[in-house]
């Protein structure tokens, strides 16, 4: 509460009559979730009375652009109840995090009260592909605050001081409004102000970075991400009290993934112990993103062949196309097949060769062992 009271000030002095809008619609709702239903009702008769229109997305709506480009800086997701439902995969320590996180900003007004500082910043860093995108979209619906993701590639400018000038841009307009910014790829923006091969320029938009996060609002959630932590500038890893760090997933973690990313289409996988187990050791050292990718490949195949189900010598296939490309010779595929014990009539059918072709390979490395 005291922070909404503090971003409606703020608003009225800097002539932002949507932003007071978006803030006095929410200090209404929590007025009457604490059981003061005639104070809610008359900020709702203040802004129903007003001349402006209090629906709050409509700050979203005129996206903030590039002054040379023309291009959007942004990019907005509205959370849906339909991907709410979506399960988080990671380690129960990070699960822990995430959700300890989220509680934090649900009790924000609390902590205030109580004179705890917090900080509703959340920088997350690990390979490309281990689920930084899928966590930020998971908080967004859990909060149910709208996903603004930043486009760096429209707002990182060649000309001298524009970039700077687009994070002001960037920070102001997901200010109108709770929300979640999310910045991917965080480190082209905050890389260490130390490095000799970079130029002045550099400085100014890490200086301009750290202004707009020390003034971001607390009702409001930043996130950032990044492949390469050791390359961000000391001053703003110090901003992110909470850094959760996203590892590749583990066997357990790897068999649900490929539980979760099967269950919607027809397959005997799941229920084969052995074949799950094949796979969890396959997925070793994979991403998340490319578990899914291999998955749905070979689901969408299926479909495209009209196959009612996909089967495990399908899962195997786009494995190996995965790891060393589509151009192998069938041969090579015939081996790699029958090595996890898929039956010659599978591969036949997997690899849209004969029976009889799978037998001469098959010979052939029999002959060649001898």
């Amino acid at each position: 509460m005291n922070n909404e009271i503090l971003q409606i000030i703020s608003a009225g002095i800097n002539k932002n009559p949507q932003k007071v809008i978006n803030y006095s619609k929410r200090l209404s709702a929590y007025y009457k979730d604490n059981g003061n239903q005639r104070f809610s009702q008359k900020i709702d008769k203040l802004l129903d009375e007003s001349n402006l229109n209090t629906v709050s997305l409509d700050s979203l709506k005129v996206k903030p652009f590039d002054k040379d480009s023309h291009l959007d800086i942004v990019d907005v997701k509205i959370p849906t109840l339909f991907n709410d439902n979506k399960n988080l995969y990671f380690s129960q320590s990070v699960e822990e995090e995430v959700e300890d996180f989220i509680q934090s900003y649900r009790l924000r007004n609390k902590l205030m009260d109580q004179n705890i500082y917090f900080n509703n910043n959340l920088l997350l860093y690990g390979p490309p592909g281990s689920g930084k995108t899928s966590l930020a979209t998971y908080i967004s619906n859990k909060t149910n605050l709208p996903l603004i993701t930043a486009k760096l590639d429209s707002i990182v400018s060649s000309l001298l001081g524009s970039t700077a000038k687009n994070i002001r841009k960037l920070f102001e307009y997901a200010d109108s409004q709770p929300c979640i910014l999310f910045l991917d790829e965080f480190d082209v923006l905050a890389k260490n102000r130390d490095d000799s091969h970079e130029l002045g320029e550099l400085k100014r938009v890490v200086n301009s970075l750290l202004q707009n996060i020390d003034s971001f609002s607390n009702s409001s959630i930043l996130i950032a991400a990044t492949n390469t932590p050791s390359l961000l500038d000391n001053a703003v890893w110090r901003r992110f009290d909470t850094k959760i760090e996203l590892k590749l997933p583990d066997r357990m973690i790897r068999k649900e993934l490929v539980r979760e990313y099967l269950s919607d289409f027809s397959n005997n996988i799941i229920s084969n112990d052995k074949q799950m187990d094949i796979l969890c050791d396959i997925f070793e050292g994979e991403t998340p993103a490319n578990i899914q990718n291999i998955i749905v490949s070979a689901i969408k195949k299926c479909i495209i062949h009209n196959k009612n189900s996909v089967l495990f010598t399908d899962i195997l296939y786009e494995c190996l196309i995965h790891k060393y490309g589509s151009h192998l010779e069938y041969s090579n595929s015939v081996l790699y097949l029958r090595n996890y014990g898929v039956t010659q009539k599978d591969i036949s059918e997997t690899l849209d060769i004969s029976v009889r072709q799978v037998r001469n390979v098959l010979k052939e490395e029999i002959n060649n062992a001898k």
